[in-house]
């Protein structure tokens, strides 16, 4: 139920009803208490760990307000700047390993 539910968000008359009143959106799913509890927390990462389809997610998670950041950030624990951060240190000499490799990228 869970997935189906997060399949849903694709239609925005979906995602209005589910802004009017969660937890009834929800209950139409059978999501179990513990699913329905962390979807109306906002809990991506208990969400993920109870079987959520992370590009189902995404379908909560942006519309409401939520960047890639900062999903990224929920489910490694640390803060959407931290997460940043993180990103902009992995691509530190990016172009420079590109350049070594014969300017392209293969994993």
């Amino acid at each position: 139920g869970l997935n189906k539910l997060l399949f849903s968000f694709n239609r925005e008359s979906n995602r209005q009803e589910f802004a009017r009143d969660k937890g009834a959106y929800a209950d139409k799913f059978g999501l179990t208490a513990v699913q329905k509890e962390a979807l109306l927390e906002d809990d991506f990462l208990a969400l993920l760990r109870l079987g959520a389809n992370i590009y189902y997610l995404a379908k909560l998670a942006v519309p409401r307000g939520f960047s890639v950041q900062d999903a990224g950030a929920a489910f490694q624990g640390i803060t959407t700047e931290e997460f940043k951060s993180a990103l902009l240190a992995k691509g530190e000499g990016l172009i420079g390993k590109l350049e070594k490799r014969g300017g392209y990228w293969n994993g």
